[in-house]
């Protein structure tokens, strides 16, 4: 956060329309809100044709009026190493009483595949068996959701005590509530204790939004960020099982380093969704978890986030992760966030969400990976034009792997109150 937390005046500007082809691995302009329908394919060796003569990998960009729509045939990993569900950390996690009554969430600790029990010679044949069989056939359509910053502090956006919560995501029509996972960036801790940390703003989110957030569909909240520790250790812990509770899975943060780069598996229409939350936005060095300090996952060391994205894409299909990351006001990525996502995609990422700039960037691909720059704010105080105007990433998976992604334009049209632009336009 920034002056663009309180003071918000910078005036609203378009891109100028422009269409380029990239080469493998490079990273373009991108689709931004606004721009036209167009199809980007992106696969080994098939590439559309006005790109014929790029290497494999190339992607078309298009920027004009209208929907984004990003398409690549990305196929998801088999789960050849089945795991049983891994309970919560008992650190933070609620007792038996509190946890979410959903059987589809678990928390997943980094370690290496090495750690999976070799198969018998009973489950080799399985195995065998499984890997003849056409995974697409036992698994259905996805889509996934994903949005910026959302702050659920009265005291921030007093709209909220005057509404009530639902007024947060109530301009969304019931999106959230169509799709199978929707993740958002919590900034804030939604706790009612710990002692406030000396720094420009803090905020603390009210525990009684959660379940009505939930209601509306959030199933994943980063708390990765600049704002989970505003009221120091204790309440970060209380936040993270307060979330819980409402049956909303916490990721990017946790009593200690190994719980803060879990991530959040879900059974989806025959797909394991492992999702992992990082913070590359840093306050002060004591943030980020240690194995004897609570913290967020440090999403700024390129080894220890390749390390929990390949964890977790040992024991799932899709690795999804939402990051806080780049600089505020800006309108693209700093290159050493290019390296990061360069990095996590080798390693199994199948998506990223960035957040943190304030501002709404490019949805572009690397590898035919979608990756959301930057998603803007959310729910969040209409400060200007430019920081009013944010989208919903939507993720489409095939049953064959095949990807599509979009940007879905929302404009907050008052204080923590997004809405679609077009009710209609709900999906790629």
């Amino acid at each position: 956060m920034g002056h663009d937390v309180k003071h918000d005046t910078t005036a609203a500007s378009k891109p100028l329309i422009h269409r380029r082809c990239m080469g493998r691995g490079s990273v373009g302009p991108g689709i931004r809100r606004g721009a036209r329908p167009i199809t980007l394919l992106v696969a080994a060796a098939a590439l559309v044709s006005s790109c014929s003569a790029e290497p494999p990998g190339a992607t078309n960009i298009g920027v004009g009026g209208g929907p984004s729509i990003v398409t690549a045939t990305v196929v998801g990993r088999p789960s050849s190493n089945p795991v049983g569900p891994i309970e919560r950390p008992e650190s933070s996690a609620p007792s038996s009483s509190e946890a979410p009554t959903s059987s589809t969430t678990t928390a997943l600790a980094p370690t290496s595949t090495s750690s999976v029990p070799e198969p018998t010679v009973a489950d080799d044949a399985l195995a065998s068996e499984t890997a003849s069989a056409d995974p697409a056939a036992e698994r259905g359509r996805l889509v996934i959701n994903a949005v910026g910053d959302v702050n659920v502090d009265p005291d921030y956006i007093p709209a909220l005590a005057t509404n009530g919560y639902a007024h947060t995501l109530d301009g969304m029509g019931g999106l959230f509530l169509e799709d199978d996972l929707t993740v958002i960036n919590l900034e804030c801790p939604a706790s009612e204790i710990g002692v406030i940390v000396p720094k420009e703003f803090n905020f603390r989110c009210d525990v009684d939004a959660l379940p009505v957030i939930r209601d509306l569909g959030v199933d994943v909240a980063n708390q990765g960020n600049n704002h989970s520790l505003d009221y120091g250790p204790d309440a970060l812990l209380d936040s993270i099982a307060n979330l819980w509770a409402a049956d909303i899975a916490p990721v990017g943060a946790g009593a200690n380093a190994s719980e803060a780069h879990q991530a959040a598996l879900f059974e989806r229409n025959g797909w394991t969704i492992a999702v992992l939350g990082f913070g590359g936005v840093v306050p002060a060095a004591n943030w980020i978890a240690t194995d004897g300090r609570p913290g967020m996952a440090d999403g700024d060391t390129v080894d220890t986030m390749v390390a929990a994205v390949a964890a977790a894409a040992g024991q799932a299909d899709l690795v999804v992760v939402t990051i806080h990351w780049g600089k505020e006001l800006q309108s693209g990525p700093p290159a050493d966030d290019v390296t990061r996502a360069r990095a996590m995609i080798e390693a199994g990422a199948d998506m990223i969400f960035g957040h943190h700039p304030h501002r709404l960037n490019a949805l572009e691909t690397i590898d035919g990976v979608p990756v959301a720059w930057s998603l803007g704010n959310f729910v969040w105080p209409r400060l200007s034009a430019a920081g009013a105007d944010t989208a919903v990433a939507q993720v489409i998976v095939e049953p064959d792997g095949t990807i599509t992604a979009c940007l879905l334009e929302v404009t907050i049209v008052s204080h923590g109150h997004p809405t679609l632009d077009d009710p209609a336009h709900r999906t790629c």
